[in-house]
Formats: C-alpha cells, structure tokens, sequence
C-alpha cells in the first residue's frame, strides 16, 4: 500500500460495557487508536424500513493491516466528523491492506 493515498486521520473507537451505580451497564464507545486512512466509495441509498425511509451511506475505508480490528467498532474521520460503523474487516491478498466495508452513523 502506497502510503500517499492515507491522507484522512481517523480514530478507531470500540464500544464497552461501563457498570452504573444502579448495577446496570452503560454502553461507552472508548478510543483505541489514531490511523491514516483512505476513504472511497461513497454511495447513498434509501431504504423502506417498517415503512420508514432511512438514508444510508457507504463507504469502503482503506487502512494498514491490524488483528485487533473487527465488526461492530467505529471509525471517525477526524477532519469531517463523519462516524462509521465497520460492518466488515477484509484483509486483502497480500495482506498489505485491511479494507473497512463500513455504513454511517447518522447520530454517533
């Protein structure tokens, strides 16, 4: 991967469960890591759900290969704000590349 093409920096954040003082838990998202990334792909659709229209927004995030990294974690570009949901790490062939298959958060 040619290091010219990561020009947006994001943060990978993970959710945890924090205890409360009721005894219940509170979802917390916590940050793990500041990466270079590249952003493609996005496209727009609408989808009819329980007859509502949501907008969703793709994208396919690009960045350097990392084990820890899996569905269900957040990535927020950190110069538009924009917040993802990683739906699905890919690593590539080489394993040069790890490819983030991502869909947005409208309300992060």
């Amino acid at each position: 991967m040619r290091a010219g093409s990561l020009r947006h920096r994001g943060l990978l954040s993970k959710e945890e469960r924090v205890q409360n003082r009721s005894g219940g838990y509170d979802r917390q998202w916590v940050d793990v890591d500041k990466v270079w990334a590249e952003i493609t792909m996005p496209t727009g659709r609408i989808l009819s759900v329980a007859e509502q229209l949501k907008a969703v927004i793709s994208a396919e995030i690009r960045i350097r290969p990392r084990a820890d990294v899996i569905a269900g974690w957040r990535f927020t570009d950190l110069r538009s704000g924009a917040t993802y949901t990683i739906e699905a790490p890919l690593l590539n062939n080489e394993r040069d590349m790890l490819r983030l298959l991502c869909s947005s958060v409208p309300n992060p």
